[in-house]
């Protein structure tokens, strides 16, 4: 079991992991949702990312590696929300005590397209749950798998590590960045503001403030800005490799947030191919680091 109470780390004093034993019964909960894959919200996608007219796909068109995230989503009420905009409780979810929520990595396997006018079923399942302590205070890290299934069998498989923490202190130590490789062989560079992210976050059904209310992101959770959607990195870094080799080959895309971006300056999304064959592909911010570090593999 767990300790609760205080760490004395040199002349720091942080809180112990809380007591989480409770929290692994909901291990193996799942939960899930049927949906039609529309073309609208593939659409709502291109034209955030300025792609001209983007028509709505007709029926039968693939939709892109990632879209899946827009499909099975959970419509939560109003009065389930939290005071940072996610949902508080549903039974479903970890009730981990913890007020600051972000997206940690993932691993994602598609096993054959998804295409608009599909029925989907999205099941998803509480697969893992893991307290830390880091050099702020506590953690918990949450898996959940899901899985996209269409009439010809499961279509995606995904696998979510999210990250609960405790709220921000003023004496809130930085973590030391982690610099970028600077070898890509093609990128761009991508500028954020927070029109785009409230359209991402409306694409998604994503009320989090973080994205959105710059007084809560800042004042309340002690960030410098708006923060860009993880889901949303690890898309322009799909549409990155999709750009370069096709979307029809991408197999498999891994991802790991480093360190979180901000609609304060633009950052480069940057990719190379590795002599296995592999794809890897990064987001270098503007001081150098690296937010996120992913590896996409070909069919």
């Amino acid at each position: 079991m767990l300790c609760q109470g205080k760490i004395k780390i040199g002349r720091e004093t942080m809180s112990a992991p809380p007591d989480m034993d409770h929290l692994q019964a909901w291990v193996g909960r799942s939960r899930t949702f049927a949906d039609i894959v529309s073309g609208g919200p593939v659409a709502g996608l291109y034209a955030m990312l300025d792609r001209g007219d983007a028509p709505i796909p007709p029926k039968g068109a693939p939709i892109p590696p990632l879209a899946h995230w827009y499909f099975g989503l959970p419509h939560v009420t109003q009065g389930a929300l939290g005071p940072d905009g996610l949902q508080a409780k549903d039974g479903f979810s970890p009730p981990v005590p913890l007020p600051r929520r972000m997206w940690a990595g993932g691993r994602i396997r598609f096993h054959h397209p998804l295409r608009v006018g599909d029925d989907v079923t999205q099941t998803a399942t509480i697969a893992r749950i893991e307290p830390k302590f880091g050099r702020n205070g506590a953690l918990v890290f949450v898996t959940t798998r899901f899985e996209m299934a269409n009439a010809q069998g499961v279509a995606v498989t995904d696998e979510i590590d999210g990250v609960f923490r405790e709220a921000a202190r003023p004496d809130e130590a930085a973590r030391p960045p982690v610099m970028a490789p600077t070898d890509e062989t093609f990128g761009r560079t991508v500028e954020m503001d927070v029109v785009k992210l409230f359209r991402y976050s409306a694409i998604t059904f994503n009320g989090h403030r973080i994205h959105y209310d710059r007084p809560w992101a800042t004042e309340v959770e002690g960030y410098p800005g708006l923060v860009v959607h993880g889901p949303l990195i690890a898309t322009l870094l799909a549409d990155l490799y999709c750009s370069q080799f096709g979307a029809e080959t991408l197999a498999s895309f891994e991802f790991k947030a480093l360190s979180p971006l901000f609609d304060t300056h633009p950052f480069q999304i940057c990719g190379r191919q590795d002599s296995d064959g592999s794809v890897a592909l990064w987001t270098r911010r503007h001081d150098g680091a690296v937010s996120m570090m992913c590896k996409a593999t070909m069919r």
